[in-house]
């Protein structure tokens, strides 16, 4: 975006398209999954007010036909609470048309804050997080370096829900490999149910060249799934996840079957879709076509 300070690969969500992307930090305050390569070249900062103000001042001129905003870099949540307050008041004072303001958090950010201040940032447009919760099993968690426990994430992603925002949750099939393909799963269902979000997006892992992940799959430490056992993942997982309300995509770039799953009346339909491609009875999506 011309005339915006983006420094390095910018990633943001597939729903956020097409929102203005507001670079407030460099990088991830986290930086060791072993499965992730995106923020590796970046070393983590929150850029500074005058470069944010610039940002903002810019977007307020020249991208008033958009009426979302999306805080990148990765966990820009992370932020401490006066400068992101700072931050959405001056999207609120140059930009009024915008209706929404989202955000990448990780369970260590959101339970650095208390409710009331992610009911002050909700107050002030922030309507929701994108939360890479990847798997609900204690041991792929651990073995994956994500740095937390199924429980806190289990807790982050309710207390954005208590706070009034909309929750969206990552979650990667074959991040388990095949040792632990079915408990990934099944733990993983138990923790979407838990947190009950508003969005699920199922991804699938792909390895990336230069990850710490990608030599124990040289190796043979590391077993990916076929497509087949991928499907067999996410039946699996599908199977234990209840919620109340929301949608559960499987329609990322990196799956093999697109679904996209309205909870809870779709879901009975969807496992059918699922038994149906197991079956061979339904084409996958061919490996070329499948990307980042």
């Amino acid at each position: 975006m011309e005339g915006m300070h983006h420094e390095g690969l910018i990633i943001r969500p597939p729903s956020e398209a097409d929102s203005i992307l507001l670079q407030v930090t460099l990088g991830c305050s986290h930086n060791k999954c072993t499965f992730c390569g995106a923020y590796k070249d970046k070393r983590f900062t929150i850029k500074d007010d005058s470069i944010i103000d610039a940002d903002i001042d810019y977007a307020s001129e020249n991208l008033r036909f958009l009426r979302r905003v999306f805080l990148i870099d990765g966990d820009a949540l992370i932020i401490p609470q006066p400068r992101l307050v700072r931050i959405l008041s001056r999207i609120r004072e140059k930009m009024p048309w915008i209706q929404r303001v989202g955000i990448y958090a990780n369970a260590k950010s959101i339970l650095r804050k208390t409710g009331e201040e992610l009911a002050i940032l909700r107050d002030l447009g922030l309507g929701v997080a994108y939360f890479g919760l990847e798997s609900g099993d204690a041991q792929v968690l651990e073995d994956v370096r994500k740095g937390n426990t199924p429980e806190q994430m289990i807790e982050a992603g309710r207390k954005i829900r208590a706070a009034g925002m909309k929750l969206s949750v990552m979650v990667i099939l074959g991040l388990a490999g095949r040792e632990r393909s079915l408990e990934h799963a099944r733990a993983t269902g138990k923790a979407l149910s838990a947190i009950d979000p508003n969005y699920v997006g199922v991804l699938t892992l792909m390895i990336n060249p230069g990850t710490p992940l990608a030599p124990r799959v040289r190796e043979g430490q590391f077993e990916l799934l076929t497509p087949r056992e991928m499907l067999e993942e996410l039946r699996e997982m599908l199977f234990h996840t209840c919620m109340t309300r929301g949608l559960f995509f499987a329609n990322h770039a990196s799956n093999y079957l697109p679904l996209k799953i309205k909870m809870p009346a779709d879901k009975e339909k969807a496992i059918g879709l699922l038994d149906n491609a197991l079956r061979g009875e339904t084409t996958l999506r061919p490996e070329w076509m499948r990307g980042l």
